[in-house]
């Protein structure tokens, strides 16, 4: 059997790779830290698997239309409105199997082959595959600690091209937690635009970002671009990894080609889901995800100050997310080596930066901190006694 070049041309992602390795030192009888996926330990608010229980009792559960239940498309806008102060008709907001499959039909609607789009490195490897897979070629361009590992405008007017058909950038990032500033994500959208381009944000982490002074939530693009694509989840802010619901708002434009796209590549979102996800906007359940929202970023406290102490640098401490980026040059091994070690040694489970593109691929390693804080510290204290005993046999 042969198959295809879009099948062969797909890389590994290592973050899964890992967790098959830590799966296998638990299957010996090994306590394995896993801190390599982006999964909330803390689960879907209560009033969502009471919904559910509820659903499997009374509802048949018959499919949905393909852009997902009007009731949740209008809970969605309404979450728009309530938390970032934008307005949205509910007609834009397509409700999918996962920002994945999101970022499937996002995909399949706008690239081309031989289509230019430029993206950050490092990024979440699974968006570059998206677009490669429909034939586009996946501009990467190198970012540092200056620009927070994040796209700035001067970077995006540097590397475009006549070739250039649309950017995307995630903001807060995975895997570095780190976000794009309103301004200058207003000035490359504007640049984009200008130059009639599309602009697809990825906001999947952004109700996770820190608060302002004022105590306001992070701004999404919707505020000064109102044409931009925002892919998001229920998987992160929600804690509903496992429930396969995600959304975008797309230009009104947009909306009868995805829903084409969706009726012949999954016919619906899955309708259990869609369904308990409504009790997601009740105040109880905000409130819910708005307390684990602080107790995360009380884990990042700890996990940096825990880093800090055993020596591995963070260039850029996260301001949303759940992960952090640290540097590894510092102990002599590449950060695949130190990935290996960990695992093996202090039976922690980590992703190395080969995962998020070339620029890192050997100095930096992803933690993500979405485990206990009791976990994450017995983490930390298992990574530095593994590394002061590598410091002692060098002395």
């Amino acid at each position: 059997m042969k198959l295809s070049q879009r099948a062969q041309a797909v890389s590994t992602f290592y973050a899964m790779e890992f967790g098959q390795r830590a799966a296998a030192l638990e299957a010996q009888g090994h306590d394995v830290i896993r801190l390599s996926l982006g999964e909330p330990d803390f689960g879907a608010p209560p009033a969502v698997i009471q919904a559910a229980h509820q659903l499997l009792d009374t509802q048949a559960l018959a499919y949905t239309g393909a852009l997902g239940l009007p009731a949740l498309r209008a809970a969605i806008a309404g979450f728009y409105r309530d938390v970032h102060g934008v307005s949205i008709d509910s007609s834009r907001v397509v409700v999918t199997a996962g920002a994945s499959a999101a970022l499937l039909l996002i995909t399949a609607a706008l690239v081309d082959p031989g289509d230019e789009i430029l993206v950050g490195d490092p990024s979440y490897p699974c968006n570059r595959q998206f677009l490669s897979s429909f034939g586009a070629n996946v501009k990467l361009i190198p970012t540092d600690a200056r620009t927070h590992f994040q796209l700035d405008a001067a970077a995006v007017r540097a590397h475009w091209s006549d070739k250039t058909r649309g950017l995307m950038i995630a903001t807060p990032s995975n895997p570095t937690g780190t976000s794009v500033p309103a301004s200058e994500l207003q000035a490359i959208c504007a640049w984009a635009q200008a130059h009639d381009a599309w602009r697809l944000v990825d906001e999947i982490y952004l109700n996770l970002g820190d608060h302002d002074e004022q105590g306001r939530a992070p701004a999404t693009v919707l505020a000064y671009d109102t044409q931009a694509i925002v892919v998001n989840s229920f998987s992160k802010y929600f804690g509903m990894t496992g429930w396969r619901l995600g959304w975008c708002v797309v230009p009104e434009a947009m909306v009868p080609a995805l829903e084409r796209l969706a009726q012949n590549y999954y016919i619906c979102p899955p309708t259990l889901s869609q369904h308990a996800a409504l009790a997601c906007f009740t105040s109880e359940s905000l409130a819910v995800c708005e307390a684990r929202r602080v107790e995360l970023a009380a884990r990042r406290d700890l996990v940096l100050k825990g880093l800090a102490r055993i020596g591995l640098p963070v260039p850029v401490p996260p301001d949303g997310a759940f992960y952090v980026y640290f540097d590894v040059s510092g102990t002599g091994m590449r950060a695949w080596q130190f990935c290996e070690q960990a695992l093996e040694n202090a039976h922690v489970a980590l992703t190395p930066g080969k995962d998020f593109g070339p620029l890192g691929a050997d100095t930096y390693v992803r933690l993500s901190y979405a485990s206990s804080a009791q976990q994450l510290q017995l983490a930390l204290q298992r990574l530095e006694a593994w590394l002061g005993g590598l410091q002692t046999s060098r002395d």
